[in-house]
């Protein structure tokens, strides 16, 4: 796409602190640091989102994170785990629209970067449950 940042990443017309590439994904630095060694890897095949992928390229791309992410993490010994985040629409804060991966390093429970997941059990009997897990299942061929 002529006007993605990303794109224009993958093609060299944006300058990048690349920490990986080959002939499908691009890992770089993301220019914001949420923590030192904030990193992004995205397909070079510019999709907007994770409901664009096919399966040979979703294998493809993730089968590289594991790899980058652990490079992340030697690469500081004070890293003590990483998130590993995918916005999919504007809605979940998606601000780039050609899918990427954060791999942001953690180095304490206190750093620059927070996370939360509010505890709405109370909020669901069994049957939502139930009726959510059925609509899921319902499309999985889809």
């Amino acid at each position: 796409m002529k006007d993605c940042i990303f794109c224009k990443i993958v093609r060299n017309e944006i300058p990048s602190y690349t920490v990986y590439e080959d002939d499908v994904v691009k890992a770089f630095l993301d220019i914001s640091q949420g923590t030192p060694g904030h990193t992004l890897v995205i397909p070079k095949k510019h999709i907007a989102n994770i409901f664009e992928y096919d399966p040979q390229l979703a294998a493809e791309v993730f089968s590289r994170i594991p790899k980058i992410a652990r490079a992340v993490k030697a690469s500081n010994p004070d890293i003590k785990g990483m998130n590993i985040l995918n916005n999919n629409g504007q809605v979940a804060y998606q601000s780039v629209f050609h899918s990427h991966f954060h791999l942001v390093p953690r180095y304490t429970t206190h750093d620059d970067f927070s996370m939360t997941f509010k505890d709405n059990s109370n909020k669901y009997t069994a049957e939502d449950l139930k009726q959510i897990q059925n609509s899921i299942v319902d499309h999985m061929g889809d």
